[in-house]
């Protein structure tokens, strides 16, 4: 008995030190602290804390909401995995639903990636766990789509067919029947907020040719010239002050336009 019991004990033991093996192996990578920046570059610790948290993040022009949307849409669109944990969970606390996280990352798997929305999928899946959001809570793959404006998607379907089908024929055929025809009219995400995450998505991934008509579609979608023009601040940030500065022109474009 006693020989068992010993035995026992160090099956125990073992299986202990696994458990807590794999608990460390699961445990979510964290942004960051200030002291931690400081450790590395005392410069970026004093920006960080002068610039974006105390300034950037406190600036009327976005609510917070729509600055986490933002931000969130940028680290997917560049695959950034030390941030995006922090900023799901920042998300969450300035009113983004799990549902329109979701909603986020499915989106972002046709405008930046398949790899980039798998990536993001985990960090985030690990991140409603310990906060207890189930998948029961979450928009189910099945939905009762939105209606669309008939006229105004023919003739984007007609101009696109026209323009590229000699091209590829199998990119139009997925643009019409998976993006706009099933992604845009999902109802769990907004379509000026998807039309948010798309233009922060492009910004953040360099694509200028793309940002004219989806900023259009944003505005056309309730999106207000003014937060437009402060997504691109915050974009300076989390995306870099050159890919800005390459969207500023075809920005400052959309706006003219739309004011003559």
């Amino acid at each position: 008995m006693r020989t068992r019991a010993i035995t026992m004990l160090s099956l125990a033991i073992m299986l202990s030190g696994c458990v807590q093996s794999a608990s460390k192996n699961q445990s979510i990578p964290s942004s960051p602290s200030l002291t931690d920046l400081g450790q590395a570059s005392p410069a970026l610790e004093n920006y960080t804390q002068k610039y974006v948290d105390n300034d950037l993040w406190k600036r009327p022009q976005l609510s917070p909401r729509d600055r986490s949307i933002v931000t969130i849409a940028a680290l997917i669109a560049r695959n950034d995995r030390v941030e995006l944990p922090y900023h799901i969970n920042l998300a969450l606390n300035n009113g983004v639903k799990p549902g329109e996280i979701s909603e986020i990352i499915a989106h972002l798997a046709f405008y930046s990636g398949w790899p980039s929305a798998t990536s993001a999928a985990e960090i985030t899946r690990r991140v409603f766990a310990r906060r207890g959001i189930t998948r029961a809570q979450l928009p189910q793959a099945d939905v009762t789509l939105q209606p669309v404006d008939q006229k105004v998607e023919q003739a984007r379907s007609t101009q696109v067919a026209n323009s590229f089908n000699k091209v590829s024929s199998g990119t139009v055929e997925f643009t019409e029947k998976a993006v706009f025809g099933d992604l845009w009219r999902r109802p769990d995400l907004a379509p000026r907020d998807r039309s948010m995450v798309t233009v922060s998505a492009l910004i953040a991934s360099g694509q200028i040719e793309q940002i004219g008509y989806h900023l259009n579609r944003a505005m056309n979608n309730g999106l207000t010239q003014s937060q437009a023009s402060e997504m691109l601040t915050q974009l300076a940030f989390y995306a870099g002050w050159p890919k800005v500065f390459s969207a500023l022109p075809v920005v400052k474009k959309v706006f003219e336009s739309r004011s003559s």
